[in-house]
């Protein structure tokens, strides 16, 4: 629990009190930690936050993921992205892992996912394609639109 100082008032706090705590969807999934809080160094505000999810598995995340922070948890406002996660097709059936994101260089927004089968082979799939985020993707394809992919 940090000091409150003379002058401060209540909802300012440290970036150090965000360290530790666990990140959560709106779907009770939990990804991590926070590990670090990033500051714009022209506006002085949160910019975005790294998240560690394990053995060197550290993402960051934009200030628009962030619902808001409590007692013991970072608030997710949409689940992210990362890599390493599942991707199924529109009816379940597995897929792949996301092996890569590929983001705007200018803005940082993903623009599509590079989706590995397990083997040598991977398919960047747009943006667009996919259907649902949480614990796994979900694309709007079935396994043989996705195969037919060049």
């Amino acid at each position: 629990m940090a000091t409150i100082l003379e002058g401060m008032t209540e909802n300012i706090c440290t970036a150090d009190e965000f360290t530790g705590k666990k990140v959560v969807d709106r779907e009770g999934i939990e990804y991590g930690k926070v590990k670090h809080i990033h500051i714009n160094q022209e506006t002085l505000a949160v910019s975005g936050v790294t998240i560690h999810q394990g053995f060197n598995k550290d993402y960051y995340l934009t200030n628009d993921y962030i619902d808001k922070f409590t007692a013991e948890t970072l608030l997710l406002s949409r689940p992210p992205i990362r890599t390493g996660v599942h991707v199924v097709d529109i009816d379940g059936h597995k897929i792949g892992k996301v092996k890569r994101l590929v983001k705007n260089n200018d803005t940082n927004e993903l623009q599509s996912i590079e989706v590995s089968d397990g083997m040598l082979h991977t398919k960047i799939i747009s943006k667009a394609e996919v259907w649902g985020v949480g614990e796994k993707i979900i694309l709007k394809l079935t396994k043989q639109q996705f195969k037919e992919l060049h």
